[in-house]
């Protein structure tokens, strides 16, 4: 008789594990499921339309360097940098110009070179767009961490300071400068001028896999909605094409993308 009413008891203590053991992974699942849809779904509801987009991006690469001395006989180089021109193009969607696609706030952040260059010390500056494809470098557009634009609709502004167009209607300009890539290197053959490009690079011995650069950063934009998306963009620094190389003297490549913003507040 013990031995039944044992047995039953470990029978109902088992069912009772069981039945709360199936309950808990029953509620556990309501709760993650109830955690997704208020997670998602209103990500979701912001993002049903693409509102604004990066979908296309103009690279022009080359190379410069700074003198230290020259004579017939040789040249010694203090700085041989490469620079590669970057012109990034914000469109929307709509043609119309309404509160919801035109700008109120961008600014560009979270900066990360996801693989540098042996050679050199890679920099990121902020570039007027009037001088894109020249070999200038302007310390004051530096950016140490992040960058924020002045945003306008006046038609005579000033693109020395980061400034863009509430229309979209300029693109966001950055040059990538590659500095110090040879420091005190004197060329001894002068019976080929100089030319202050990629074909520095040549002459100086760089081999392109040494300098080759990727790296990323996101862009925040804020409607005049007060609605703020971001957008991570991802670059590499176009060295070598399929016919071309910065060893010829430059590169100018338009890249189509596909990097749209999304909604996040």
């Amino acid at each position: 008789m013990n031995k039944k009413k044992n047995l039953l008891i470990v029978i109902i203590v088992i069912s009772l594990v069981f039945i709360f053991l199936v309950g808990f992974f029953i509620f556990n699942r309501h709760m993650l499921k109830t955690n997704f849809e208020n997670d998602i779904l209103p990500f979701a509801r912001k993002n049903q339309n693409t509102i604004f987009k990066i979908n296309k991006i103009t690279f022009f690469s080359s190379c410069d360097a700074k003198n230290k001395t020259a004579s017939n006989s040789n040249f010694t180089i203090e700085d041989l940098y490469q620079y590669t021109d970057i012109a990034l193009f914000i469109t929307s969607t709509s043609e119309e110009k309404t509160l919801e696609n035109t700008l109120k706030k961008v600014s560009i952040n979270n900066i990360k070179f996801t693989s540098s260059p042996t050679l050199g010390e890679p920099k990121l500056y902020y570039k007027n767009i009037n001088n894109f494809a020249k070999s200038e470098i302007s310390e004051e557009n530096l950016i140490n961490g992040n960058l924020d634009f002045n945003i306008t609709s006046e038609d005579e502004v000033n693109l020395d300071k980061p400034t863009l167009y509430n229309n979209l209607a300029n693109p966001i300009v950055l040059s990538y400068i590659n500095h110090n890539i040879k420091t005190d290197y004197t060329i001894t053959d002068t019976s080929t001028p100089m030319t202050y490009d990629g074909s520095l690079l040549k002459r100086c011995n760089i081999l392109l896999n040494n300098i080759a650069c990727s790296f990323s950063f996101d862009v925040y934009v804020t409607n005049n909605l007060s609605q703020e998306f971001k957008c991570t963009i991802y670059i590499d620094i176009p060295l070598d094409l399929d016919n071309q190389s910065i060893y010829n003297g430059n590169i100018t490549l338009k890249k189509d993308t596909n990097f749209n913003f999304y909604r996040y507040r």
